[in-house]
């Protein structure tokens, strides 16, 4: 049986030689496209950081140092995506550009999506940053959290609370919720109820108490306190006593307290019945009762002179904002709080 001989094979690498040297012949010849296309976006760059810095981008967030250094990268990077894509234009990668853009867009989507409580957060702080609804070290009530306001940053605003530990709230449910703010007006009204006899003279009972808390140092005397019948209870009626502090002068707290001791010393001074809730028991007993001893009701003491209470403010957390504020990253020359801006 007869052989058929093997073809010989020949492996040549002059068709990739060819083909490399084509491409090193396109790329020296494009070299200087590219040196262009490079040198556009390196003076793109330059011109951005150089409009970055002039004075009009400074009166855009001169009351805010956030939206002040947010106009200055968006300008920076405005300036350099505009000389990328002239550089591709050069390049004639329009194609790529378009691709690139696409890509972004759909990159963009995701990202949202992903990031969407920091996202909210950040243009929670913007918004916030331009209308200040509230200054550093002001006392507030937040989504039912009260503190003092530390600082804010592009992400949380810090609160001090009245213990002293640190809150930290995300803007975006700062900027939801509602503020209870109380140091924007410094005059601020307390209450309280003192229950009085039923067969007492009402009148005379709020013209004691009233007298009693106006005598009070702190308690303004514009608005003047008041005094008026809230409701009747059980075995007595509830008079309701009102008077102002001014907060810049005078501890909100201490002032309730001493008016309260001084409105019931004043009641009992002048022999106002405040009866205590009566409740009414009935005993089943089978053996014979006993002889009850009776027990003389003691003489009321009679009211004791002011002692001289303090009830001038007191700065108690004021080293502790002072510490968050030096200790938290973020707050540290990048507070967004500004007691000049406009607020809301």
């Amino acid at each position: 049986m007869r052989k058929t001989p093997m073809p010989d094979f020949e492996i040549s690498f002059s068709p990739a030689f060819d083909r490399l040297q084509h491409e090193v012949t396109s790329l020296v010849s494009a070299a200087p496209v590219f040196v262009l296309a490079l040198v556009i976006v390196v003076l793109a760059w330059m011109l951005g950081r150089w409009l970055s810095r002039r004075a009009l981008i400074d009166r855009v967030g001169r009351y805010n140092p956030f939206m002040q250094e947010l106009a200055r990268t968006s300008v920076r990077w405005l300036v350099l995506a505009l000389g990328v894509l002239v550089a591709l234009e050069i390049l004639d990668a329009t194609a790529l550009a378009g691709a690139i853009l696409g890509t972004a867009g759909v990159l963009g989507v995701a990202l949202g999506f992903a990031f969407k409580d920091i996202l909210e957060n950040y243009l929670a702080g913007i918004l916030m940053s331009i209308r200040q609804p509230f200054s550093p070290r002001d006392h507030v009530v937040i989504d039912g959290n009260e503190g003092i306001v530390a600082s804010m940053t592009s992400r949380a605003t810090i609160l001090v609370t009245l213990d002293g530990n640190h809150l930290r709230l995300p803007n975006a449910l700062v900027f939801r919720s509602v503020i209870l703010n109380y140091t924007r007006n410094p005059s601020r009204r307390f209450e309280f109820d003192v229950g009085i006899g039923v067969n007492e003279d009402l009148l005379r009972a709020q013209a004691i108490g009233i007298e009693a808390i106006a005598s009070l140092e702190g308690v303004l005397d514009a608005p003047p306190p008041r005094a008026f019948i809230a409701s009747l209870g059980d075995s007595n009626v509830q008079v309701r006593f009102l008077g102002w502090v001014d907060q810049r002068s005078h501890d909100f707290a201490a002032v309730k307290s001493e008016a309260i001791r001084l409105a019931k010393t004043a009641l009992e001074a002048a022999g106002m019945d405040m009866p205590e809730p009566i409740y009414r028991l009935q005993l089943q007993s089978f053996e014979p009762p006993s002889t009850a001893q009776s027990h003389a009701s003691p003489t009321p003491a009679a009211p004791r002179a002011d002692p001289g209470v303090d009830t001038r403010a007191r700065d108690e957390i004021g080293t502790r904002i002072e510490f968050e504020r030096a200790m938290d990253p973020d707050a540290r020359g990048r507070d967004l709080l500004d007691e000049t801006a406009p607020r809301e």
